[in-house]
């Protein structure tokens, strides 16, 4: 096999990789804390805000769900051992988890607070993420 042909597949996957992060963790920061607290100081009536907030919420915990699938396959294919044994696996199976939860709790009473908290849970842990090397980058040195 030539080595020149796995470098497309390196770098395909390190931009996969750094373009997941940014739209989900990117995505759930500018939501909770840019766009919702704008639309507060703008004026806007606490109900529509409250309104726009369940509705995109949910949206963004999905998306970012679908990204850190994404994120763990790359990890694993990169890294070639079990996820969970890795600091940044670890923190994309806490995203799975708190994405979960986010959905699973929304029946039960005060889900709405429930619902903050796990929301908040993948908003840090991707901040934790973020501030990881990519997969690659370890295998560099």
């Amino acid at each position: 096999m030539n080595p020149g042909a796995a470098l497309p597949a390196v770098r395909s996957g390190r931009v996969a990789w750094q373009l997941a992060q940014t739209l989900w963790v990117g995505g759930v920061w500018m939501l909770h804390f840019v766009l919702l607290p704008a639309l507060e100081r703008f004026g806007l009536a606490p109900l529509l805000i409250d309104e726009i907030a369940s509705f995109m919420r949910p949206v963004m915990v999905g998306f970012a769900a679908v990204c850190v699938l994404l994120q763990c396959l790359l990890a694993w294919m990169v890294l070639r051992r079990p996820v969970w044994r890795d600091l940044r696996g670890q923190m994309l199976l806490l995203v799975l988890v708190a994405a979960a939860a986010f959905f699973l709790v929304a029946a039960l009473p005060r889900g709405d607070y429930w619902q903050l908290f796990s929301y908040l849970v993948v908003a840090f842990a991707g901040l934790v993420l973020i501030l990881q090397p990519r997969p690659d980058e370890e295998l560099a040195r």
